[in-house]
C-alpha cells in the first residue's frame, strides 16, 4: 500500500519561502510521476506541479512557473516543494499525490490521473 506524508507547512508573510516534503512509501516509484495540488477555502483542488521519478522531468501549472521548483530525492522517495515569492493567493491545503505508471504528460494536471493521495498540509501566507 502506497503511502504519501506530507510536512513543512505553515504560516509566512507574504514574498517569504516554503518547502514542502512528500515522503513515499510502500513501492517502488521508477515508472511514477509524483504531483503538487492545491486546494484553496470554497476553491477546487487544482494543480500546482508534477515531476517524474526517473528522469526528473517536471511540469508546472502557469501560476506559479517560475516561483516554485518540484524536485525528489530518489534515495529518500521524497518529493519537495520549494515555494519562493509566496503570495496570500497560494494559501491553500497542499496535497501530494502519486502517478502509479507515468506514460506521458497528458492528463498530467488532472485529479483522476493519480492514484494515492496524502492528507495534506496547510500553507497560509500574509499580506
Amino acid at each position: 500500500q502506497v503511502q504519501l506524508v506530507e510536512s513543512g507547512g505553515g504560516l509566512v508573510q507574504a514574498g517569504g519561502s516554503l518547502r514542502l516534503s512528500c515522503a513515499a512509501s510502500g513501492r517502488t516509484f521508477s515508472s511514477s510521476a509524483m504531483g503538487w495540488f492545491r486546494q484553496a477555502p470554497g476553491k477546487e483542488r487544482e494543480f500546482v506541479a508534477a515531476i517524474t521519478w526517473s528522469g526528473g522531468s517536471t511540469y508546472y501549472a502557469d501560476s506559479v512557473k517560475g516561483r516554485f521548483t518540484i524536485s525528489r530525492d530518489n534515495a529518500k522517495n521524497t518529493v519537495y516543494l520549494q515555494m519562493n515569492s509566496l503570495k496570500p493567493e497560494d494559501t491553500a491545503v497542499y496535497y501530494c499525490a502519486c502517478r502509479l505508471l507515468f506514460v506521458g504528460w497528458s492528463g498530467i494536471g488532472r485529479l483522476s490521473s493519480y492514484d494515492y493521495w496524502g492528507q495534506g498540509t496547510q500553507v497560509t501566507v500574509s499580506s
